[in-house]
C-alpha cells in the first residue's frame, strides 16, 4: 500500500437515490456508484476491455527499484515488496472503465439498508484461500479489525466513520456506520483486501513478514531473494478464475519482479532484454533514450496511452514541520523562484503539461476566481483563509525559458523582505544572522537533473540548498518520520475524493508517523473543508466543495507544483497481445497476455 495510491471510491446514493425513494426496505445490488446508474448489469460476461478469450501462459519479468525485507505490505514496518496485494482478494472490484463504480466480486451481493447507517456483503459460496480452507465473514471483519488497529494509519482515517463490522453468519458481514452522511462509505469499505485470520493466528501482524504469505487471489509467492527479486506464480484453480471481474485478466503464468538500485541501471537491462516492460516517467528518455539496436529493428515497441485519469498534484514539498517554511510569504518565494519554463524546454523536451490544481486533470480542478455556490462555501470562512482567495486568480509565474528569470527573482527577493529576511554578502538570513539553508531529499537520481538547477536558482537568491539522495527504502523510512526539509511527493487524486482526504491535509494526520500528511499541513478551515467534502450529499456538491478546497490549498502556497502527463508512456519486446482498446482509467496491463506466435518470432530474431 503505497503512498498515494488513487482510490476510485464512491457511495451508491445517486444509483440507488431513486429506488429508495420506492421503497422502505433495504436495496439488495450487485453494485455502488457515485456517479450514476453501473453500466454493467449483474449478469455481464467480463468487462468490456478485455479479451475473454486470451490465452494463459507465459513469464514476464518486471522492474522494481530499491530493496524489500518484508513481506507484509499493509503496516509502516519495513519495506514490502512489490504485488504483494495481487494475493488477497477484495470485496468489490474497481471497473476501470467508470468512474467511482465497483462490482461484486469476493461479495456476491451488497445490502443498504434503508436508513444507509451501513451496509453488509453476502460472500460467494466457494471462495477459499490457496489452502483450500473457506473465506468467511470472520476473515472479512479479522482484516477491518487489524488493519485499522496495526496497519498504515491510513486504514484509520478512511474508515474512521465505521462504529464496528460484525460476522453475522459466516458467509455475511455487516458493516455499521456513525452517521448517514458519508456518501462512499459503504463502496471504499469493498476495497478491503482480506486477509486469512487462520494464517496470521500466532504471528504478529505489525513486524515486517519474512515468509510466503497466504493468499486467495489469482497469484501466490513461488520464491523471492529478500532485495533482489520476487516470483509470482498464477494459481490455476484459484476460487475466482471464471469471475466475470477475472476473466480475460490476469493472464501470465508467472510474474518476475527484478529489483534495481537505479533507474538508470534498470533502464539498461529493459533494453538488454532482461525485463520485457516498462512505463516510462521521464521525459528526456522518452523523447531521446529509445534509440538503441532493438528499438531500430522492431523488436521493442513504444506507445502513448491516453487515459482520464485526475493526476492529481506532483510537486516539490516543504515540510511545514520546519519554522523555516512555515511563513506563507516565503513559500510563494520559492515558488517564484523555480523556473518551470526553462525546464520544460530543456530538460523534458516539451511534453508535460503544468499542474496548476491539486485537482489536475479533472472537472473538480479550481479555476478562475470563485463564483456561485464555491463562492457561497468559501464566504464562511473570509478572514480565515488568504484574502486572495477571493480576489486573485491562482496563476503561476511564467518565464521566457531563457534561464534569466529576473522578474521572478526581485518578486522573491521582496516577499523574502517583507518576512523578516535580507541579503547580506550575498547570503539571505534572518535579523539573528542566521542563514537560510535546507536540504531537498530525493529517493532517486533521475530526479536529479530538476533538483540541481533548482538549487542553482535558489543561490542566486542567497539561499542554500543541498540535494542529497538515498536508496528508495531509506527515503521511506525518512518520509514516514518526516525527517526532511523539502522533498518531491505526488499527492494522486480519484475522481471522487473523500474520506482519503483526512490523511492528505488534516491537523491529526500531520502529527502522526507514515500518514500521507507528508507536508505537515494543519489548518482549521483546510479541516473543516475536507469534512464538508467527504460529507457532500449529491455530486454536484462534491465539485463545488472540492474546488473550494483546492483553491485554500493553492492560496496558501503549500507546495510548489510541478507537472503531468496525460498519457501513460510504456515500451515493451514485442511478445505481448493486447486488447483491442485499453479502459478510460487505467493502463490495463492485467490484461495483456503473452502471444506464442509473437514469442516465438521475438526469440527467434534475437537468436539470429
Amino acid at each position: 500500500m503505497k503512498r498515494r495510491d488513487l482510490f476510485a471510491a464512491g457511495f451508491g446514493l445517486v444509483a440507488f437515490s431513486g429506488r429508495a425513494m420506492a421503497q422502505q426496505g433495504p436495496i439488495r445490488t450487485h453494485a455502488l456508484s457515485l456517479l450514476g446508474e453501473p453500466a454493467l448489469p449483474a449478469d455481464f460476461p467480463h468487462w468490456p476491455w478485455v479479451n475473454p478469450d486470451a490465452p494463459k501462459g507465459g513469464q514476464v519479468t518486471l522492474t522494481a527499484l530499491g530493496s524489500f525485507d518484508s513481506l507484509n505490505p499493509f503496516i509502516l514496518r519495513g519495506t514490502p515488496a512489490v504485488g504483494l496485494i495481487n494475493l488477497y482478494d477484495q470485496l468489490l472490484a474497481t471497473s476501470s472503465d467508470e468512474a467511482s463504480t465497483e462490482y461484486a466480486h469476493l461479495a456476491e451481493t451488497i445490502e443498504i439498508p434503508a436508513d444507509r447507517m451501513g451496509v453488509s456483503f453476502e460472500l460467494r459460496e466457494g471462495a477459499r484461500w490457496h489452502d483450500g480452507r473457506p473465506i468467511t465473514a470472520e476473515d472479512v471483519v479479522f482484516s477491518f479489525q487489524t488493519l485499522r488497529a496495526q496497519g498504515r494509519p491510513f486504514f484509520r482515517s478512511y474508515w474512521g466513520d465505521v462504529a464496528e463490522a460484525v460476522a453475522e453468519s459466516p458467509r455475511r458481514v455487516t458493516f455499521r456506520f456513525r452517521s448517514n452522511e458519508n456518501r462512499e462509505l459503504a463502496l471504499i469499505l469493498g476495497q478491503i483486501y482480506v486477509l486469512p485470520k487462520h494464517f496470521w493466528e500466532g504471528r504478529d501482524f505489525a513486524r515486517p513478514l519474512q515468509e510466503a504469505p497466504l493468499g486467495s487471489g489469482s497469484y501466490r509467492v513461488e520464491s523471492f531473494d529478500s532485495g533482489r527479486s520476487i516470483t509470482y506464480a498464477r494459481v490455476p484453480d484459484a476460487w475466482s478464475a471464471n469471475l466475470n471481474t477475472k476473466r480475460g485478466t490476469e493472464n501470465f503464468d508467472v510474474m518476475r519482479y527484478e529489483y534495481f538500485r537505479d533507474a538508470t541501471v534498470a533502464f539498461e537491462a529493459f533494453k538488454a532484454g532482461q525485463i520485457d516492460f516498462r512505463t516510462e516517467n521521464i521525459a528526456r528518455n522518452w523523447a531521446t533514450g529509445y534509440d538503441f539496436p532493438a528499438m531500430r529493428r522492431g523488436l521493442v515497441i513504444r506507445d502513448e496511452i491516453r487515459h482520464e485519469l485526475p493526476t492529481g498534484m506532483q510537486a516539490f514539498v516543504m515540510n511545514l514541520r520546519r519554522p523555516l517554511f512555515q511563513d506563507a510569504r516565503v513559500r510563494e518565494a520559492l515558488m517564484t523562484v523555480f523556473d518551470y519554463e526553462w525546464l520544460n524546454a530543456n530538460i523534458f523536451n516539451g511534453l508535460y503539461a503544468r499542474t496548476t490544481s491539486f485537482f489536475s486533470n479533472s472537472e473538480l480542478a479550481s479555476s478562475g476566481l470563485p463564483e456561485g455556490r464555491e463562492l457561497e462555501i468559501l464566504e464562511r470562512y473570509r478572514g480565515r483563509v488568504p484574502e486572495s482567495v477571493f480576489t486573485t486568480e491562482y496563476r503561476l509565474p511564467v518565464t521566457d525559458g531563457s534561464g534569466n528569470n529576473r522578474d521572478g527573482l526581485r518578486r522573491a527577493l521582496t516577499l523574502m523582505r517583507e518576512a523578516g529576511w535580507e541579503v547580506r554578502n550575498r547570503r539571505m538570513v534572518n535579523p539573528q544572522g542566521q542563514g537560510f539553508s535546507f536540504e531537498i531529499l530525493l529517493n532517486g537520481a533521475s530526479f536529479e537533473r530538476v533538483a540541481l538547477p533548482y538549487v542553482q536558482w535558489l543561490q542566486r537568491l542567497g539561499i542554500e540548498a543541498r540535494v542529497r539522495t538515498v536508496d528508495p527504502a531509506q527515503y521511506q523510512v525518512r518520509t514516514d518520520a518526516f525527517d526532511f526539509d523539502m522533498t518531491v511527493d505526488v499527492m494522486g487524486q480519484s475522481l471522487s475524493p473523500g474520506n482519503e482526504q483526512r490523511d492528505y491535509w488534516t491537523c491529526e494526520k500531520a502529527r502522526e508517523n507514515g500518514s500521507q500528511n507528508v507536508a505537515g499541513i494543519c489548518d482549521p478551515v483546510v479541516d473543516e473543508l475536507v469534512e464538508l467534502l467527504i460529507n457532500a450529499p449529491d455530486r454536484e456538491e462534491l465539485i463545488h466543495r472540492t474546488r473550494a478546497l483546492d483553491r485554500v490549498l493553492l492560496h496558501h502556497h503549500f507546495v510548489i507544483p510541478q507537472w503531468h502527463n496525460r498519457r501513460f508512456w510504456v515500451a515493451f519486446w514485442d511478445r505481448f497481445g493486447r486488447p483491442e482498446r485499453n479502459p478510460r482509467y487505467g493502463l490495463g496491463f492485467d490484461s495483456w497476455w503473452i502471444d506464442p506466435a509473437r514469442d516465438a518470432a521475438l526469440t527467434a530474431a534475437r537468436r539470429g
